[in-house]
């Protein structure tokens, strides 16, 4: 049987609050669950010592029987100090796409371009007007 510790949904519509749990992986987010191991609530400020709670040492012993928390459970308890976790960080996912860095390169050539055209029209010589030999 495997088990994950991981957040349960309560709360009213557009009121979120969560219990920490430990369920069944086969078990549905806010369905049957093992035991209650405490809570988070996002809609209090993040300075709030009450936003989060753990029972560190129930925790620690359904870790101890195999239990594997989910990736937001992992960041409360790496703040609570219960273990280490490796920050994530995708410097990639700023980047735009592969069409729009397409269209980027298309359009920094066009302006090179036009640069490059300015120049050669500037550095030519200027041709002297044709003055009016019909007199």
């Amino acid at each position: 049987m495997g088990l994950k510790i991981r957040l349960a949904r309560g709360g009213s519509k557009k009121r979120p609050y969560y219990h920490v749990v430990i369920a069944d992986v086969r078990s549905p987010r806010d369905g049957r669950f093992i035991e209650r191991l405490g809570y988070w609530n996002p809609m209090l400020p993040k300075d709030d010592a009450a936003r989060v709670s753990l029972n560190q040492e129930r925790i620690q012993h359904w870790l101890d029987h195999g239990a594997l928390p989910t990736d937001r459970v992992a960041r409360f308890m790496a703040e609570a100090g219960m273990m280490t976790r490796d920050a994530r960080s995708n410097p990639n996912k700023a980047q735009p796409g592969k069409k729009a860095q397409e269209r980027a390169a298309e359009k920094k050539q066009k302006e090179e371009d036009a640069a490059a055209a300015a120049a050669e029209a500037a550095s030519a010589p200027a041709e002297a007007p044709a003055e009016a030999t019909a007199e």
